[in-house]
């Protein structure tokens, strides 16, 4: 049997917090507090652990390790204070898949309208992966895909099939 365009995986272990705020009044605020610079219109900052992602004009996902998620609370909350924002731990609400290996652009250009061998790095996308909300940005070796969790098993299955080996996408 042939070998899998890409390897797709759950990621355990990982905190998600939802920002909302002012980013130019409390970007440099929310900056250091997260440890990461806030990222330009449709990208995503990391650290190699952390990752600070573009998800509308007023909204930054911070996914961390799920040991530091209860300090960064704090800490994001501290930010805030005294301004509109909203801080919120939405690490149940998700589902985190890596898609790694030589296909992974394959995998994820089956699913999604996008050019995903064209995607640079730092740049994150929301998008739909066939019937459901996604975002994607690269990592290294192929992409970090996120979900909401009540589609999870979807998303796993949907990954899962474009990965199968003889369904790449035709030469162009």
């Amino acid at each position: 049997m042939a070998e899998a365009l890409a390897t797709i995986t759950r990621v355990a272990g990982l905190g998600m917090i939802t920002l909302r705020a002012d980013l130019d009044r409390a970007g440099d605020a929310l900056a250091e507090a997260a440890g990461l610079a806030i990222p330009d219109t449709t990208g995503a900052t990391t650290d190699g652990s952390r990752t600070l992602a573009w998800m509308s004009p007023d909204e930054l996902l911070l996914i961390l390790p799920q040991a530091e998620l209860a300090q960064a609370l704090d800490d994001l909350t501290q930010a805030l204070m005294g301004e509109h924002g909203l801080v919120a731990d939405v690490s149940d609400a998700r589902a985190v898949f890596d898609v790694i290996g030589a296909g992974a652009a394959d995998v994820v250009a089956k699913l999604a309208p996008v050019d995903a061998a064209a995607m640079p790095q730092g740049h994150l996308r929301r998008t739909r992966m066939a019937q459901t909300a996604a975002a994607i940005w690269r990592v290294d070796g192929g992409f970090r895909v996120i979900g909401f969790r009540s589609t999870a098993d979807y998303l796993a299955l949907i990954l899962t099939n474009a990965a199968i080996p003889g369904s790449g996408l035709a030469p162009r």
